[in-house]
This record gives C-alpha cells, structure tokens and sequence, in this order.
C-alpha cells in the first residue's frame, strides 16, 4: 500500500527526526505504523508497529 502512495490520504505527519527526515503514523486497526520517507534513496523506513499506547515510547 505505501509503495503505491507513501503518503495516504489518513497518514498523519507527526515530525521530523534528528536528520531531518519526516516521520508519519498510518493507523491499522488498533495498531500503529511509525515509518520514514528517505526521499534521496527513494525508501520507506518502517521504524515501529505497535499498538497504540505503546508505539509512542
């Protein structure tokens, strides 16, 4: 699905990491999504999936 469009309509921005790189959640179900798009390399970073109480620590 993020291949097709790395920013869907329901991700949410929610900052920049210490690079600079922006960092979006994708909600599914009661899990979360933490992923980075590397735009030089052309990549999508997946950093975490949890569910949402703890995909935040």
């Amino acid at each position: 699905m993020l291949m097709g469009e790395p920013v869907p309509s329901d991700a949410k921005f929610i900052g920049r990491d210490e690079s600079g790189e922006k960092i979006f959640r994708y909600r599914i179900g009661d899990y979360r999504a933490l992923y980075k798009i590397k735009d030089h390399e052309k990549v999508i970073l997946i950093t975490k999936i949890d569910k949402r109480p703890r995909v935040y620590d």
